[in-house]
């Protein structure tokens, strides 16, 4: 089983890129709610023990390790909105939130570890992308869990505002609940309408 470890950075930093960031995104697949990255530059000597990808961790675990990542990493939160979604399309949106989340960190980094197989097309920094990076890359499984926990919360926070879609508990992904309530309930300001399930209702014949 791959364990995520610190092999591209301590490369990076043997070419003489002293600051790695790792960059992971999160809610490409939702039907409501926005696309959110998250840059991470750890602390080599502080890094929190268990970090993989997001997807392997359970909730608790996740949450222990946000803690400790935000205590210890330079780190930045970015989104791109339901808006820039729908006006870009899902892909160009993530590598937006992914820009920004990179920009916002401390210190500009001096190479960046991209999660995916495309580095987005306005980052001029140097950078690698990643295939299943969040499961190699210690970095980047930071990354990973930052930007899960911080949009699952804001689902969380969203769906007090409109129950009954079951974001507390789905994020906004298509379970049956949501997509039986997008039917009844209609649809919100918080949905991609570019997105088949949402477009097909609002303009059903």
């Amino acid at each position: 089983m791959i364990q995520p470890d610190y092999s591209f950075e301590d490369a990076a930093v043997q070419r003489g890129l002293a600051l790695v960031a790792g960059v992971d995104e999160v809610g490409r697949g939702p039907l409501a709610g926005p696309v959110v990255a998250a840059a991470v530059v750890l602390d080599r000597a502080a890094i929190p023990d268990g970090l993989n990808d997001s997807k392997k961790l359970t909730l608790r675990r996740r949450d222990a390790l946000y803690d400790q990542i935000m205590a210890s990493a330079d780190v930045c939160i970015a989104q791109a909105s339901v808006e820039e979604i729908d006006t870009h399309n899902i892909l160009r949106a993530s590598h937006i939130a992914m820009v920004r989340a990179i920009a916002g960190l401390s210190a500009p980094p001096d190479h960046v570890l991209i999660d995916g197989n495309l580095i987005p097309r306005d980052l001029t920094l140097s950078a690698e992308a990643i295939v299943k990076g969040d499961a190699r890359s210690l970095s980047i499984a930071a990354a990973s869990i930052v930007a899960k926990v911080w949009r699952d919360r804001h689902m969380v926070d969203l769906a007090q505002q409109f129950p009954g879609y079951g974001w507390e508990a789905n994020a906004g992904y298509p379970t049956a609940v949501h997509k039986s309530a997008l039917v009844s309930l209609g649809v919100t300001p918080h949905h991609r309408r570019s997105f088949k399930p949402v477009h097909n209702i609002l303009y059903q014949d």
